[in-house]
């Protein structure tokens, strides 16, 4: 573990996003950064489980460009000799079954022509021969991106702590954040089990724990932990890692092939969440129970397109609790009520995969005199300037889990 002291700028949360900021900020020439983890490891919790795809076909130009930066970033790491990111770019397909999801596929193809990501339309035929065992017939279109892929997301998490340390930031695990230090309306520091620790700026990205955090520094925040899960199969013919990533909106699903297995997820239409006050700072949130029921769906859905689906047994189950916001954007940037006080936070399940455009996005919030609209439209004073009722919070942050693949999502 580094050894603590005081520091200009305090991330706490060691997850992909923690780190991807702490890689962020010292890329910008801010190294005087102490990364606190709780754990005793980083990227220990929502991370450790995280699937790694990278999509960056969205539906905004703002989004669109947050997720090529952040391809960018993994492929520039992955091709330097160490610390790499497991990246690979194998390209992605995305599946249209019904006419609704051509006329949305249309239009987040002309939002990628005009960010400048190369997209393109392909027939079925040629979506078959890049995943032959599967029946495209069903298909009204495929949309092909060459360069989405995925990655290990803890191999990222390293290899930003690895940057990290060698431009002079500190990390440090198992110290848990108890308290914001503050006077005259601006942050001075953080309490933590190792001791005080002095510092300018507080950036919170503590995933599953960001609502605790930003409580202790007396800011109210919808942000809502949501389960997911996703599973990987035994040995199914023909898979291998070189196949590209795989997208069926229409039935709620994304899959990849893993060496001779098939990781299959989606967004389940009936989730559960957690109000963030069910489990205290510092601790694991509750353990997610493996939902066969789920696994099932999963399989079900997919039959249409992969014959063998019913034979798929499963090898594996990851789960976790990314975090959701009732408006389904980042909360990026400081809060006018409380000087030095950034978020990072409520990433809706794109922490992993945008980290390092979201890094980008937090060191401009900071370091700009005016930053982009985008990112203003992120900052946590639109939750803070008008109020909110937090069962109904709760349920919208749930809502855009469940239509995740929603049209117009």
């Amino acid at each position: 573990m580094d050894t603590l002291g005081d520091a200009e700028i305090v991330v706490i949360g060691g997850g992909g996003v923690g780190c991807g900021v702490v890689h962020s900020l010292c890329q910008a020439g801010k190294t005087d950064v102490l990364l606190l983890e709780k754990n005793d490891a980083l990227a220990s919790e929502t991370t450790s489980q995280a699937a790694g795809l990278v999509g960056q076909v969205r539906t905004s130009v703002d989004r669109v460009k947050l997720a090529m930066w952040s391809v960018k970033t993994f492929s520039e790491m992955e091709a330097e000799p160490e610390a790499k990111p497991g990246w690979r770019q194998v390209g992605s397909l995305r599946v249209a079954l019904t006419d609704e999801r051509v006329a949305e596929f249309e239009q987040m193809k002309t939002t990628a022509d005009e960010a400048g990501l190369e997209t393109a339309f392909i027939s079925n035929d040629e979506a078959k021969a890049k995943w032959p065992m599967f029946d495209f017939s069903p298909a009204k279109t495929v949309l092909w991106c060459p360069s989405d892929g995925y990655l290990q997301p803890n191999d990222l998490a390293m290899a930003y702590a690895h940057r990290a340390r060698q431009k002079g930031a500190h990390l440090a695990t198992g110290v848990t954040v108890e308290g914001i230090r503050m006077e005259n309306g601006r942050v001075t520091g953080v309490d933590t089990s190792q001791g005080a620790i002095a510092c300018d700026t507080v950036i919170n990205a503590a995933g599953a724990h960001a609502w605790h955090v930003a409580k202790m520094a007396g800011l109210e925040l919808p942000i809502f932990p949501v389960r997911h899960e996703y599973f990987v199969s035994v040995d199914a013919e023909g898979m291998k890692p070189e196949l590209p990533v795989m997208r069926v909106p229409d039935a709620s699903l994304y899959l990849r092939a893993e060496i001779n297995g098939l990781l299959l997820g989606g967004w389940e239409p009936e989730s559960l969440s957690l109000a963030p006050g069910d489990f205290e700072n510092g601790q694991t949130p509750p353990r997610v129970e493996e939902d066969w029921d789920v696994m099932g769906w999963f399989i079900e859905q997919i039959a249409p397109l992969y014959g063998k689906a019913a034979d798929l047994g499963v090898r594996s189950i990851f789960k976790g609790w990314p975090t959701f916001v009732p408006d389904g954007k980042f909360i990026i940037g400081e809060s006018s009520r409380l000087k030095g006080f950034v978020m990072a936070g409520g990433c809706n399940a794109h922490g992993v995969s945008g980290s390092a455009g979201i890094g980008r996005h937090v060191v401009e919030s900071m370091l700009e005199p005016l930053p982009s609209d985008y990112v203003r439209s992120l900052s946590p004073d639109r939750f803070l300037d008008n109020e909110w009722n937090a069962a109904e919070a709760q349920a919208r942050a749930k809502r855009i889990y469940e239509t995740y693949y929603g049209l117009g999502h």
